[in-house]
């Protein structure tokens, strides 16, 4: 990124020369060749999503390994009685949530590669120490340390691999990108019944190994992360020039050449935060990952309390996040396929739905039926959860207005996180009345949010082929090329 020099004002940034495989306009609209393209998909493919994947998984189970921490007698050592369990929970959030969107804009200025593997192994480290320590005060700051580390990790991934990709690619490579989550979750139950074995060994506790082992893995796979992360497609090492100069064609062949946003600017600013789509993205985000974050931080607690021992109770997570990966992977084909969303975030919504309302009336039911009712949680939250967030890259155009884009909608979406770290209380156990019943209400927020974009977009695609939007064309041209997708050529996916 440089700073404009030409008359400009220096507040005024560019990225512009730092494109230099842009294709001309003369060419953007020549056809590509069928095979060269899918050649380019799957060496794509192969070289952006696996290191990416595995930094999710490492950054999502270090963040959620003190649920099994907690029932391997986290609770005794360190004293997590009352709500002390749920404040390091939330104490995460607060970093994570303030220092989303600095973070995208700090990694638009360096290489994604260096930054998020030196985001990896700080928290990797931050991780293991928590396996040292013996007071609340000090879980409670190695939690918020770890927030602050982790915050620029998701928005960063959303951004840099958006530019990659045409839009109705995206969403079978996002729920992909976000099965690291489930096999996280998975992994992370595995690998606490494992540990739960080693407990006593050194003199050390089983939730302290727990701490120490994962976080040594993140930290020593950060050590490889660097050399294989993508960086921006014009800094891609893994590319030849012929297949930079393609991936730029095909991105503009997309959303169109005009539908740009490379001036970091007042114009800018403006459009950005004028845009209702990236704050209705926000609150979908919100209201669906509340689901999500209640069920990873609660999920061992709540199969507890149904009667299983610690052990078992970690283990059975297993299958719940295999069925809701295979649940989220069909939905995610079958929405790019469709190159449709909202109808697959209204399905998932009304699934988890059916698993809310089962356990809001469980009364003496019996065991398996309230662990059917967990399935069914967990499955419709992650077919809704990725779709939420490829829907609104899918309808942001240009650099910084995806940079922006995404990290707000990370940021607000993730007060769901400090939303579900405080609703089950310890008090309820073990119906969690008001955890189960707040979860539903933000479930139907988030889907209310998405109904609102959705009849607002297809409003506005309307308007747009109407040609009433055509009015923008009579601004001045610095501002006529730094649109986005606010330029009347661009249409909204639904």
């Amino acid at each position: 990124m440089s700073i404009s020099e030409e008359g400009k004002s220096p507040t005024v940034l560019s990225d512009e020369k730092h494109v230099p495989g842009t294709p001309t306009s003369a060419n953007q609209l020549a056809p590509i060749d069928p095979k060269v393209e899918r050649r380019l998909l799957m060496k794509l493919d192969l070289c952006i999503y696996p290191p990416l994947f595995v930094i999710y998984m490492m950054s999502f189970l270090d963040r959620i390994n003190i649920s099994n921490a907690r029932i391997q007698g986290m609770t005794e050592e360190i004293d997590l009685s009352g709500n002390r369990f749920n404040i390091a929970l939330f104490i995460y959030f607060l970093p994570y949530i303030l220092l989303e969107v600095p973070s995208n804009m700090l990694i638009r200025r360096v290489r994604p590669s260096l930054y998020l593997s030196a985001l990896m192994f700080a928290w990797g480290i931050i991780n293991m120490c928590m396996g040292f320590i013996h007071s609340y005060g000090a879980l409670v700051a190695l939690r918020f340390l770890l927030g602050a580390f982790e915050a620029g990790v998701l928005p960063g991934i959303i951004y840099v691999t958006s530019m990659y990709y045409k839009r109705h690619e995206f969403q079978k490579r996002m729920s992909f990108f976000f099965c690291s989550t489930l096999i996280g979750g998975a992994f992370g139950g595995l690998l606490a019944y494992a540990i739960a074995r080693l407990g006593g060994d050194k003199g050390m506790s089983a939730w302290r190994w727990i701490f120490i082992i994962e976080g040594a893995i993140t930290a020593f796979l950060s050590l490889f992360a660097v050399f294989l992360i993508a960086d921006w497609p014009e800094q891609a090492r893994f590319l030849t020039a012929e297949e930079k100069e393609l991936v730029q064609r095909r991105i503009a062949q997309d959303t169109g050449d005009a539908c740009r946003m490379d001036t970091l600017n007042k114009f800018a600013y403006t459009r950005v935060l004028r845009d209702w789509k990236i704050w209705l993205g926000a609150f979908i985000y919100m209201g669906i990952g509340t689901t999500g974050y209640a069920g990873v931080f609660f999920m061992p607690t709540i199969l507890l309390e149904f009667g299983w021992a610690a052990e078992q109770a970690q283990i059975r997570t297993i299958p719940v996040y295999v069925v809701s990966a295979a649940c989220m992977l069909i939905s995610a084909w079958a929405s790019d396929r469709t190159k449709h969303r909202y109808s697959f975030i209204l399905t998932g919504a009304c699934i988890a739905t059916v698993g809310y309302a089962m356990l809001l009336n469980q009364g003496d039911k019996s065991r398996d039926y309230k662990f059917a009712a967990v399935f069914l949680i967990n499955s419709g939250g992650y077919i809704a959860t990725p779709i939420a967030l490829a829907w609104l890259q899918n309808n942001l155009s240009g650099h910084w207005k995806r940079a922006f884009g995404s990290a707000i909608q990370v940021t607000l979406g993730n007060i769901a996180g400090i939303v579900g770290a405080n609703i089950f209380l310890i008090t309820e156990s073990p119906t969690y009345k008001t955890g189960y019943g707040t979860a539903l209400g933000m479930l139907w927020m988030g889907l209310l949010a998405a109904t609102t974009m959705f009849l607002c977009m297809w409003r506005e695609n309307k308007k747009r082929v109407a040609g009433e939007r055509d009015n923008r064309l009579n601004l001045p041209e610095e501002d006529r090329k730094n649109m986005g997708d606010w330029h009347p050529s661009f249409r909204f996916t639904l």
